[in-house]
């Protein structure tokens, strides 16, 4: 077989990521279609900025889903060494393909003879599993300490500013590398970390249904033995592996037996997640806290203590949803930064395996040989590029509706 044209090789990649195509293509077509009724996500679609932005997130987004725990887009093991395909470039055949294998490595081979496509479809998956879901704990951890910070000021507001401006003040990359290293791993540290800081949504919920409920207890207690039992279970399937939620080479802190943990996170995720976190709750911490001082001198925080309102249900449900639309826009420019973070870790060979094919690790792998095989490092530096573009585009396409509003 001869090797492939560039346009063979962008109609076969083209047709590979079909699913992602009518993903998208439904997605738009109705949100346009009911964009008057969907809020501020509606009216993203008046953006032409915003609808640039969003495309591109949710094409990475479908491609880590499918990718990921559907397995329909790699066409080999992102993982697997393929004799004959060392730092083969793009489109080249495979020697002897059996029947029902792709012949092809569409984007090459790397320096380990791996599908360089099937290694960015699997990255993106480690992207979407971390960088959202991190930034969602770390804005958990930073509302629910700087809305307090912010409304009560006061000695609590200085211990707090001055923990978070402690971890600000060392270098980020510093801090990920003492946090991820194999030596600091071996304490514990990190899990113990985890156990803190995993803490924080189950506390954000657990106020905000109080709160929202105090003065119906036959509807509140009910709600928050359920929300908290299930929210329990999931906050020490998170922590807890294999059987205990910290375990180093002289003691183990049991956790959940393997029959009940929900999830089975690799220890290298979890270190990554966790670091990840911890550096980006300061910075929410401290917008949170601007946000809640300015907010509330308004009158309908006034009238809602003039009211008698409690101040947590003043802070939670007064103030926290008129600093939306700063908080949203932030969100989302800040999975950007976790999302250069985490390909910053991968680089450097920091937190995940040296095989992991998230897109961190195969730019590394691929810089080697960048002046001969440049397609192994500037593949996955495209999807990285393109996925941050697209959630600072969709960050500037929230900010214009949000001023609008």
């Amino acid at each position: 077989m001869e090797e492939l044209s560039w346009g063979s090789i962008i109609v076969r990649m083209v047709i590979q990521l079909m699913p992602v195509w009518v993903s998208l293509i439904s997605l738009f077509t109705i949100s346009i279609v009911y964009k008057r009724r969907l809020g501020l996500y509606g009216k993203l679609f008046d953006s032409t900025i915003g609808m640039i932005g969003f495309a591109l997130v949710m094409f990475w987004v479908f491609v880590g889903v499918f990718g990921g725990p559907f397995d329909l887009l790699v066409t080999h093991n992102p993982l697997d060494q393929v004799s004959g395909m060392k730092n083969k470039i793009p489109g080249t055949p495979m020697r002897g393909a059996e029947d029902g294998e792709y012949a092809y490595f569409l984007l090459g081979g790397d320096n380990l003879a791996r599908d360089v496509f099937s290694r960015i479809i699997k990255g993106a998956w480690i992207v979407v599993q971390i960088a959202p879901i991190a930034t969602l704990f770390a804005f958990m951890v930073g509302i629910t300490l700087g809305l307090p910070a912010g409304y009560y000021g006061g000695r609590l507001d200085t211990v707090l500013s001055f923990l978070a401006n402690l971890i600000l003040a060392f270098p980020v990359i510093l801090l990920f590398y003492l946090l991820v290293t194999p030596e600091i791993v071996l304490t514990g540290i990190p899990n113990y970390m985890a156990l803190f800081l995993f803490i924080f949504p189950l506390v954000f919920v657990c106020i905000l249904l109080n709160s929202r409920y105090y003065t119906q207890p036959k509807i509140r207690t009910p709600l928050l033995i359920g929300v908290l039992g299930l929210l329990g279970w999931l906050y020490l399937s998170l922590v807890s592996s294999d059987g205990a939620v910290v375990a180093t080479p002289s003691y183990s802190i049991p956790g959940l037996p393997a029959f009940l943990d929900l999830f089975d996170i690799d220890a290298g995720i979890l270190v990554v997640f966790v670091s990840v976190v911890f550096v980006n709750s300061p910075t929410v911490f401290r917008i949170v806290r601007g946000l809640a001082m300015d907010i509330k001198t308004r009158d309908y925080v006034a009238a809602a203590q003039t009211r008698g309102e409690g101040p947590w249900y003043i802070m939670l449900w007064e103030i926290l949803p008129n600093a939306r639309g700063p908080l949203i826009v932030d969100f989302c420019l800040r999975i950007g930064y976790t999302t250069i973070l985490l390909g910053t870790l991968g680089f450097f060979g920091l937190g995940l395996a040296s095989e992991s094919p998230d897109w961190g690790s195969t730019i590394n792998a691929g810089r080697r040989l960048l002046a001969l095989y440049p397609h192994a490092a500037i593949a996955p530096a495209v999807a990285l590029l393109t996925l941050v573009l697209g959630l600072n585009l969709l960050a500037d396409g929230l900010r214009e509706e949000s001023l609008r509003d």
